[in-house]
């Protein structure tokens, strides 16, 4: 199973349960040549049948391991016998890096760790996916993403906030003025005064 750019889940990630309006950006197992590592290790063992499990514990691991970065959320599925998904959103998370050892230096592989605010070092890796600079690059980009979409919401409820202060602080000038020169506005022609603002609009 290659590494994906679509917003169609392929065959095998059945398990992602994505919310609505969440779509699919990327998705990929890790490398295949990070078996080799292993199986430099198992193959010369394997003589006196030790390096076989090893051989075996190293291709089921990659072959249940599946990534997935929405536009929401990065996912992480794990597990041979059991099943391990775990989720973190964009919104928590506070840096990324990636790393290569030797052998994935030489054959194009990494790894992607992301760290959460509040979390304790790292929080979710991407283990041995091709092209981990690319794959970071993607994570950034959904991060700056909802930023963005999250600056935008609280510049609209600033502008409302001040709207609404600029109105008690009409009100309060209104009142005193009244109760100073003995007309007596009533709370009924305060409210008429102010009427004509949109409290609900004045975010739009």
């Amino acid at each position: 199973m290659s590494s994906s750019s679509t917003a169609a889940l392929p065959d095998g990630f059945d398990w992602l349960s994505l919310e609505s309006g969440e779509e699919v950006v990327w998705t990929g197992i890790p490398h295949r040549l990070s078996l080799v590592p292993a199986l430099a290790i198992g193959i010369p063992l394997s003589l006196v049948l030790i390096g076989i499990p090893i051989v075996v514990s190293a291709y089921l691991r990659r072959e249940n391991t599946e990534y997935v970065l929405t536009t929401e959320a990065l996912y992480k599925k794990r597990g041979v016998f059991s099943r391990d998904v775990k989720r973190v959103g964009f919104e928590k998370v506070q840096d990324t890096s990636y790393t290569q050892d030797f052998f994935g230096t030489q054959f194009g592989y990494g790894t992607v760790e992301i760290s959460t605010a509040g979390g304790a070092g790292v929080e979710l890796s991407f283990d041995n996916v091709p092209k981990p600079k690319r794959v970071q690059e993607l994570v950034n980009a959904r991060i700056r993403s909802g930023e963005g979409r999250r600056s935008d919401g609280e510049s609209k409820t600033d502008v409302l906030a001040d709207i609404l202060t600029e109105l008690r602080a009409i009100r309060t000038a209104v009142e005193g003025e009244s109760t100073a020169t003995g007309t007596g506005a009533s709370d009924a022609e305060v409210a008429e005064a102010t009427e004509p603002f949109d409290f609900s609009g004045a975010g739009r």
